[in-house]
């Protein structure tokens, strides 16, 4: 399936779209981008030349993707938050060889209104809140908030807030996933270790 661009859209000639991407109106694409399939970019989306784009990434209304951010598998931008890719601006002074690159890995959630500021990595299914500023990494699952952001909790693929028993696991009630807090570091369990384990309990 080809993709859908609105006719009121503009994607430059050499932007690779993958299959059933959704690009709607007065988006625009620009031609270095590569975007994966089944992709959403909202209305007044904007992607820089120097992008990477996952599969099935949603990214809603008048998100801005500049040059030298990555959006792995999955990834979630809501309503109108923010990417930057230079630390220091002054209108003055060119600084396109100092982008420093900002990379949000499998699943995350970047809630309405957050800022990311370069240079950062976003952890897998970490979820940052509306309004946070993120201005360094985020740790895998972590659920983040606040000015600057500030972890507050853990959180699982199904974007439900885990609470750990005593001896550092948490079960996501929707899936059955089971998640384990080691050094400050949470790690879904493999679900084949976790069937081989129940069948062994059995």
């Amino acid at each position: 399936m080809a993709a859908l661009i609105h006719p009121t859209a503009i994607v430059d000639a050499g932007a690779v779209l993958g299959s059933a991407t959704r690009v709607w109106h007065f988006s625009h694409v620009c031609g270095g981008a590569r975007i994966g399939a089944d992709c959403s970019l909202g209305q007044n989306v904007f992607v820089g030349n120097d992008v990477v784009i996952g599969e099935r990434v949603k990214i809603q209304n008048n998100v801005s993707v500049y040059d030298a951010v990555v959006l792995e598998d999955d990834v979630f931008c809501g309503p109108s938050m923010v990417f930057t890719n230079v630390y220091n601006p002054r209108a003055a002074v060119t600084r396109k060889q100092e982008y420093r690159p900002t990379r949000v890995r499998r699943g995350a959630t970047l809630g309405a209104n957050c800022t990311v500021v370069c240079g950062v990595t976003i952890g897998h299914y970490a979820l940052v809140a509306a309004g946070a500023v993120v201005n360094r990494d985020v740790a895998d699952f972590a659920l983040m908030a606040g000015v600057p952001a500030r972890q507050i909790g853990w959180i699982g693929r199904h974007g439900e807030r885990l609470s750990f028993s005593p001896d550092g696991s948490a079960v996501c009630p929707h899936t059955g996933d089971v998640y384990l807090l080691r050094g400050g570091r949470c790690q879904l369990q493999d679900p084949a270790l976790a069937t081989s384990s129940a069948t062994s309990a059995a």
